[in-house]
């Protein structure tokens, strides 16, 4: 049964038909001063080490909607090139990375995977841009959703393009509260920012929807070091929990998801990142019906998203799943045809509040703080059929959405007091 919360998501088409109106608009009205620039991005993520096929899998997906998103595929006319530097999953290194990145002239950086690194990058970039008026730089925060970041670390210069933690645990636990088999759970995460996150909120947010649940363990590990996660999943094991909340990604999940198959348990699994490259196969059949996933998007989008996909997958025999990139470069262009400009300073103001329709419906840059307000979908792992066919990693098995929220549904407020350049 899939649970649909007064959802207005427009349908694939109708948002292609109201982006080409938009964009037959604007090009009306703009004179188009920047049509043809070639606009470079900095990608600062992982590209080895255990979370390394995540990072590739990432460059991929920059590069390929670069070619369907830049140039005539946007409002602005504007050509979009990625450039990769490997942060090796360090703050440290990602520093090396954007000062690098900044010495080549470059003025967009891209990074989302670890919320240490998407701290260190807002303070730079706010340093940086302060003692370098007429060489701003922007940073596109694509998945990195620690809270704190868009709120007592909120930036003018920081725009995040992924529903934050917070965001998604109110999302998850309004499925959850109707779950009656979900009564004893454990929480297991990474030991950094994003996984104390998932632990607060879900101990806070489950208190106020369900009271009756009872949280009968908590661990965090090392991020991206665990080789085996036995010695967890006996303690989940021994807590007698029918349900585990992770925000694992990477490597920490799918081994997290192998080592919970091997020992037979049968908990169910409330993720954030099921989908991410290695998981699905880690999954395989064990999984049916008891692996849940809370994201912005899902395989089964239709339409273009749904070509999108497939061509994807035969480019690259991989799975994409960071939907967050085709609002980076939706967002680029639109606010670029606004502002005429693809001067980062000019382009900051015109993302302010920014509304344009994405794959997954009407989404809203918030000016107060810089978050990407969006439609957030629940899924569940189970076998392809004939209506959900689409089998990540060839598995045989896919995530079909079983539930659909609108933004306000997820909308958390915000502590950020917004210091913007005079």
């Amino acid at each position: 049964m899939t649970i649909r919360v007064h959802t207005r998501v427009q349908p694939m088409g109708l948002v292609l038909q109201a982006g080409a109106l938009a964009a037959m608009t604007m090009f009306a009205s703009a004179a188009l001063a920047q049509k043809g620039e070639t606009v470079k991005i900095a990608w600062i993520d992982p590209l080895t080490g255990l979370m390394g096929p995540v990072g590739q899998n990432q460059v991929n997906s920059f590069r390929f909607f670069a070619e369907k998103l830049g140039g005539a595929g946007n409002p602005a006319g504007v050509k979009f090139e990625v450039v990769p530097f490997d942060n090796k999953l360090s703050p440290a290194e990602s520093l090396t990375a954007l000062k690098a990145a900044i010495d080549q002239g470059i003025r967009y950086v891209t990074q989302g995977n670890g919320s240490g690194a998407a701290a260190a990058l807002i303070d730079a970039v706010n340093k940086h841009n302060e003692r370098n008026p007429g060489k701003e730089v922007l940073y596109l925060n694509h998945s990195a959703v620690d809270p704190d970041l868009t709120n007592s670390k909120c930036s003018y210069w920081h725009f995040r393009m992924d529903a934050d933690t917070s965001m998604k645990m109110e999302a998850l636990t309004t499925f959850m509260k109707d779950q009656k088999d979900v009564q004893k759970v454990y929480l297991l995460n990474q030991n950094y920012a994003h996984g104390h996150q998932v632990a607060k909120y879900a101990k806070e947010i489950m208190a106020r929807k369900r009271p009756d649940v009872q949280f009968v363990g908590e661990d965090l590990h090392p991020l991206a070091q665990v080789r085996d996660f036995a010695p967890y999943i006996a303690k989940i094991k021994a807590s007698g929990a029918d349900t585990v909340i992770t925000g694992n990604w990477g490597s920490d999940l799918s081994l997290m998801l192998k080592a919970a198959n091997e020992a037979g348990l049968t908990a169910k699994f409330f993720t954030y990142y099921t989908g991410v490259t290695g998981t699905p196969t880690a999954l395989g059949s064990q999984g049916d019906g008891r692996v849940f996933q809370v994201s912005y998007n899902h395989y089964h989008l239709p339409g273009q998203m749904e070509k999108w996909r497939d061509e994807f997958q035969k480019k690259f025999d991989a799975d994409f799943y960071t939907g967050s990139v085709i609002h980076i470069y939706t967002a680029l262009g639109e606010a670029m045809a606004k502002a005429k400009s693809t001067d980062p300073v000019k382009v900051a103001a015109a993302l302010e509040g920014l509304k344009f329709k994405s794959f997954n419906g009407d989404v809203e840059m918030r000016k107060s703080d810089h978050q990407m307000q969006q439609t957030l979908f629940i899924t569940r792992w189970q076998k392809a059929d004939a209506k959900y066919s689409y089998s990540p990693e060839k598995t045989g098995y896919t995530l079909v959405p079983v539930a659909q929220y609108e933004p306000y549904v997820a909308s958390t407020p915000t502590s950020c007091q917004m210091k913007r350049p005079s």
